[in-house]
């Protein structure tokens, strides 16, 4: 295949934005009839390189194309949708049900999470795998906390090295991802800051007293609201075609329901928390692009690299 169709399908597999099983069909039927198309032009009379650039002329821009395959694949159905929303909905049902303070329960969701989380991501990694894996961050979270109150003698000793893993842990997941499509790593981490903005408000100084529980038994409907109207959201996004829909619903979505924490709590969160809370959900979605653009530079140069580097005798 020729420098010029090469680059053509690499800008092509670069904006496609589908899990990789999706992306080598359309790459191999786009192939095809690249190939068929150059046979009849070139039975027509025209030279390899006329044909080639006349093909590539009528198939159009490479990023539209990109485009139009991005919308035709992306859409999920309701079951997909539903599977989706469904974190978000546990999450709802247990704080409005009021199960909360049930080990049970909490137990189940948790293994519900991790269970579902490690076989969506080895089976193809679809959409509604994310809010999933979203969650899986819950008890690593928990685990940080429990670290606090060890002994300051141990405390020193577990939490770097607790820090030291969870982020690799988390940079692995997001590089994965990020190859493939940045916006669902803000898919995945769309509840962090509302789970951050309860936890400042019921948990103030990180020490949890008698009075903890009570604030939770007081929020519980409103924070079950909260993940209700994060279920809605993802739903929505995964039944949605247009790519800037969907970050547009994912950013006012995360303003919308810290609006609502700030105020149904009442004053408890400054509004300089409120702020800091607000750019950390903006970086969801400016950090993930950027992530993605220096991954692309960084193939692009080792592609060139292996392609201008002299072969090893």
């Amino acid at each position: 295949m020729t420098t010029a169709r090469n680059h053509y399908l690499e800008i092509i597999r670069d904006n496609l934005r589908i899990n990789l099983v999706e992306e080598k069909e359309v790459i191999n039927e786009l192939e095809t009839h690249i190939e068929d198309r150059l046979d009849e032009l070139k039975e027509s009379g025209l030279s390899e390189e006329e044909a080639e650039r006349t093909c590539l002329g009528l198939l159009g821009s490479a990023k539209v194309i990109a485009k139009q395959i991005y919308e035709a694949h992306s859409q999920g159905n309701w079951r997909q949708a539903f599977l989706a929303a469904t974190p978000h909905l546990l999450f709802s049902a247990l704080f409005a049900l009021n199960w909360w303070h049930h080990i049970g329960w909490l137990s189940v969701i948790l293994v519900m999470v991790i269970g579902t989380s490690i076989y969506g991501w080895w089976h193809g990694k679809p959409a509604w795998v994310f809010p999933w894996l979203g969650y899986s961050l819950v008890p690593v979270a928990i685990l940080g906390l429990i670290l606090l109150y060890l002994p300051r003698e141990w405390s020193l000793l577990t939490i770097p090295f607790y820090f030291l893993l969870a982020l690799w842990w988390l940079f692995c997941i997001v590089i994965q991802t990020t190859r493939r499509d940045w916006l669902l790593i803000s898919l995945m981490l769309l509840p962090m800051p509302i789970i951050i903005g309860w936890f400042l408000t019921l948990v103030p100084g990180a020490r949890i007293t008698g009075q903890t529980f009570e604030r939770v038994n007081y929020f519980a409907p409103w924070i079950a609201l909260s993940f209700l109207i994060l279920a809605l959201t993802i739903a929505a996004f995964i039944r949605l075609r247009q790519r800037w829909l969907r970050i547009a619903l994912l950013s006012l979505s995360g303003l919308l329901t810290m609006t609502l924490v700030v105020y149904y709590v009442g004053g408890r969160l400054s509004m300089e928390t409120f702020a800091g809370l607000i750019l950390v959900m903006w970086g969801l979605f400016l950090i993930p692009p950027l992530m993605e653009r220096w991954l692309r530079k960084s193939r692009r140069i080792l592609e060139r690299y292996a392609l201008f580097s002299p072969p090893h005798r």
